[in-house]
């Protein structure tokens, strides 16, 4: 009984309400953020839970929205929730470090040191001859690192080749290679939902 005279207080309307829908919507959101880098990382056996209960939360919020269509209030937490849950969403998935990265190397420096330092490390590395814009021969460098050894490497860039030259983009997928150890290993919870990568 007193729950149900809660519910009809202003105290509920104007303030309990609106912090629901935008916590519903902070949720809701945070996961479909999650859910298109995961497709976009080809992360195929996490995204339909994920999108299941992302609707589920999104139909619950909205049925809340268009039950108190009168407080202006609950359109602000709507539209905050959003927000909040994108930044949220990019927030944690760059915590989580998931996928792999190709960096490219271009410089004119001697490669020797860096290239021993990453093979002591165990990394797996590509090396070409090429030749500069400007006619001068520089090396290149190829190498594919998970998300997580990404400021590994670069810190290892930046000690042995101050002025080199990197680049780095997401990999998709890839096959076969030379990987770091401390890379290779991954709960058995880990590798049903995202797959064996």
């Amino acid at each position: 009984m007193y729950l149900l005279t809660f519910l009809d207080t202003d105290l509920f309307n104007w303030l309990v309400m609106p912090f629901l829908i935008f916590l519903s919507r902070l949720s809701d959101v945070t996961l479909a953020t999650l859910r298109h880098i995961f497709v976009s990382k080809g992360f195929k056996r996490v995204v339909p839970i994920i999108g299941f209960f992302e609707v589920l939360i999104w139909l619950i919020a909205m049925r809340q929205i268009m039950n108190h269509v009168d407080n202006v209030l609950n359109y602000f937490a709507w539209a905050g929730g959003f927000s909040a849950g994108t930044i949220f969403g990019m927030y944690i998935e760059e915590r989580l470090a998931l996928g792999q990265q190709v960096i490219r190397i271009i410089t004119n420096q001697d490669v020797a040191p860096l290239q021993q330092a990453l093979t002591k490390a165990d990394f797996g590395l590509t090396i070409i001859d090429g030749h500069g814009s400007r006619g001068a021969d520089v090396k290149v460098l190829f190498m594919v690192i998970k998300r997580k050894e990404f400021e590994h490497v670069t810190n290892m860039i930046h000690e042995f080749l101050p002025n080199g030259f990197y680049s780095v983009e997401d990999v998709r997928s890839y096959h076969a290679g030379v990987f770091n150890r401390s890379a290779q290993h991954r709960s058995g919870f880990s590798r049903f939902f995202l797959g064996s990568k």
